[in-house]
This record gives structure tokens, sequence and C-alpha cells, in this order.
């Protein structure tokens, strides 16, 4: 029902820019003689998408740590799990921004009459209408991932909707942050390898002199290859040896039993979530 309504928003878009189509101007200017709206709010939405990825590591992370202390004991599984969440949390962002600048793109083709370009004009369509992002649908796909992840040992009894408010928010940074130029993305990272002081910090109960990564904390945060926001490890002395030969969990199953079924279906909502405009 969603993707119904982001479409009749997008051909409404369509009519009316067909309708009263902007003047054509005699020559094709630079972009930066009719900059955007998305063009104008650049250096704001990025300082304030900088200081909101800086609050879910300050904030909804550790929301979400002290509820699943509540049923897993190991902090080591619990700082995994929510790695992963957020890790997981914005590549299916990433994708859901991709699918729907193609539907704009697609869209505008048809009336586009500058004087901004057509990438450009849909950019800007996506940073006015931001609330059109379907949240919902990508925190049900983040959540379905985690399920089948062999990295977590989790309760079967216990959903994983528990930290779904961290994926919901995590999942419109991501989205919002793909808007910025250039786009804003999490360091590549992987068990074992090398530490980077530049990318991470260690965590306290970090071995200080150990040179590779035990298991990840939080994501950096990139533009390019510059760390704009330091993520955080946990190093130890055979890091590599002991995230091989650690046992993989058993595969959870999409299926949930008429308990979780319960727990997973109340915390959906009928409209997607809506990114605060206060953000932009």
């Amino acid at each position: 029902m969603q993707q119904g309504n982001n479409d009749d928003s997008i051909h409404q878009l369509s009519r009316s820019r067909s309708s009263s189509p902007l003047p054509r101007r005699p020559s094709s200017p630079l972009r930066s003689e009719s900059p955007t709206r998305a063009q104008l709010t650049q250096s704001s939405r990025h300082a304030r998408l900088l200081s909101r990825f800086s609050d879910l590591y300050a904030v909804e992370r550790l929301e979400a740590q002290s509820l699943l202390r509540r049923y897993v004991d190991d902090l080591t599984m619990v700082q995994k799990i929510i790695y992963i969440a957020a890790v997981g949390s914005f590549q299916t962002a990433k994708l859901a921004y991709r699918q729907f600048k193609l539907r704009v793109r697609k869209t505008l083709s048809s009336s586009h009459m500058g004087p901004e370009t057509l990438e450009d004009a849909a950019v800007d369509y996506i940073v006015r209408n931001m609330d059109l992002y379907d949240v919902q649908a990508s925190v049900n796909d983040v959540i379905n991932a985690m399920n089948v992840n062999p990295r977590i040992s989790f309760p079967p009894e216990v959903d994983f909707a528990l930290v779904s408010s961290l994926i919901r928010e995590t999942c419109r940074v991501a989205f919002a942050m793909q808007t910025l130029d250039p786009p804003l993305d999490l360091a590549f990272s992987s068990d074992g390898e090398l530490f980077n002081d530049n990318k991470y910090r260690r965590s306290y109960d970090s071995e200080f002199a150990a040179p590779l990564v035990l298991y990840h904390v939080w994501p950096a945060l990139m533009e390019g290859d510059i760390a704009l926001i330091k993520g955080e490890a946990v190093t130890h002395r055979g890091a590599l040896w002991k995230s091989r030969s650690r046992s993989s969990s058993p595969v959870r199953s999409r299926s949930l039993s008429p308990s979780r079924a319960v727990t997973f279906n109340s915390v959906r909502s009928k409209s997607p979530g809506r990114l605060s405009a206060s953000w932009l």
C-alpha cells in the first residue's frame, strides 16, 4: 500500500511540473547559478546528520544494549547483535534509496525541463519528501536478515524486534545521508582485521597492545576515504585465531512461533515512520 502511495505522489509531482513548467533559459547554467534546495541545505543537513549518527551511538545503542541484556548474558554477543543491526540497517536503507531514486527519475524524465539536471531534480524531490521513505519495510528486511545470520546467538523465544527502534532510526539516518554530495557510508570491516586508529577507538576492555580486532562494537562513518566519526572495536591478542575457531551459531528460522509472531507484529506500524523535518 505504501508503494502505491509513493508512486502516486511522484506522479502528482510529474503532472504539476508538466502543467506549469519552469521557463527555459537561453543556455545551460552552471549548478552554482541555480542551486536546488538540496544543494542549498547540504551543509546544514551534513552537520545535523553527523550529530544524529553520534546520538545513535550514545543513546539508541545503549538503550538497545540495555534491552538485550535482559535476555542475553553475554555482553560480547549483545554488542555483536547491535553492530550487525546497525550495518544491516545502513545497507538496507542504501538499497531503498537507490530504488526510490530510480522511480523518481523515471517519473520526472518525461517532463523535466531544467534548469537543474534530472539527477539534481530527483535528489531535490527526495529531500523535500523524506516522509515517503517506507522505513518500516526496511526494518522488516533487517530483522529478517538477522533471523538467519549464523553469527548471532539469540534465545529463540525472544524477537529481534527488541532492537527495532535502533534499526528504524539508523535506517532513517542512513537514507538521509544518501542525499548528501558525496553520500556518507560505513567503513568496511571484518573480524581479525588490523586495528586502524584512524577509524576506531579501542573499547575499555581491549588489550591496547594487540594489533588485531576481535570484533566491532560500532561502525565508523566515512566520507570517501576519510573517517568523519570513529567507530569502536575490541582488540585482543590472537583475535584472528579466536574469530576463526569459534563455532557458528545455529541459523534462526524465518518462521516465527506464535509467541514470537505476536511480539513481532506488535511493533509494526500501519504507516511508515517519518524522518523528522528538523533534520533537514
